[in-house]
């Protein structure tokens, strides 16, 4: 038996296009929704448990719309709610990101390791949880590029103030030794050339967006719920922003498509179509 229902991904904004966009290529048979929670875009700096609310009313959405697993393309909203989410929807299989502090850690050579996330993700108990575990004499320098994600959601990709942020970010780490960069939202991913350029090709640069479609793939195969193997997928796009035309002209830069993107919005705590 095969399942054609979609695959939910969201995020508070674009950055989740990164995964989604390693979610097709591993997965091209599959159908896809994606939800970018503009209205409340960035979820970084915002409480834990305001980003756990939006997470259960996105999630309540996609399973309206018939979702037979959510990808939480978010690291912010992985560390503020996936436990929570896993716990009120048992029914529904969730994958999640972490911070790829492991294979960073396998990976220098200095024992000094770069991680760009959003404090929200810093001060959530799954980066400590991996940092205890896989990060033991590994030196992890942080640091929460303050104002980029605005900028990436602006298609601002390599503009001047996207570059300084970075550089303000890297360069201390540079000095210290640095070898290897994590990146720990999703958003980032969109700026690894911009990265590149200021640490040099000797910097290792970890986007975690294709091992989590890898993880994804299992989670299906698990569930017995895969589309069939045969079948062409689709992806649908949707904002909880009011500007879904300036959405739809940044995504398609992101992913190098046209694209059409729906207007969602909230209401009381519950996500409605426009």
């Amino acid at each position: 038996m095969h399942d054609a229902r979609p695959i939910g991904v969201f995020d508070s904004g674009v950055g989740g296009l990164s995964v989604l966009r390693a979610l097709r290529a591993e997965l091209p048979n599959e159908h896809f929704l994606y939800i970018a929670d503009q209205a409340h875009v960035p979820y970084g700096p915002r409480p834990l448990n305001e980003v756990r609310g939006l997470a259960e009313g996105i999630t309540r959405y996609l399973l309206q719309q018939h979702a037979k697993t959510v990808v939480v393309a978010c690291n912010t909203a992985s560390a503020a709610a996936l436990h929570s989410l896993r716990e009120t929807f048992p029914a529904t299989p969730f994958v999640g990101m972490e911070p790829a502090v492991k294979p960073a850690a396998e990976y220098t050579r200095t024992g000094v390791v770069g991680v760009l996330a959003t404090p929200a993700t810093f001060q959530g108990a799954l980066y400590a949880s991996v940092v205890e575990r896989f990060a033991r004499g590994t030196r992890l320098l942080e640091a929460t590029c303050p104002g980029l994600v605005q900028e990436i959601e602006a298609g601002r990709l390599n503009g001047e103030r996207a570059r300084n942020i970075l550089a303000e970010a890297l360069q201390p780490m540079l000095a210290e030794g640095m070898d290897t960069v994590v990146l720990g939202c999703t958003h980032y991913p969109f700026v690894i050339p911009l990265i590149q350029e200021i640490t040099g090709p000797d910097v290792r640069v970890i986007d975690p967006a294709p091992a989590i479609a890898r993880q994804t793939a299992r989670v299906l195969a698990a569930h017995a719920i895969s589309n069939a193997p045969e079948a062409r997928g689709s992806a649908a796009y949707y904002t909880t922003g009011s500007q879904p035309e300036k959405t739809a002209r940044v995504m398609g830069r992101l992913l190098n498509e046209e694209i059409n993107v729906r207007r969602l919005y909230w209401h009381r705590g519950q996500l409605k179509s426009a």
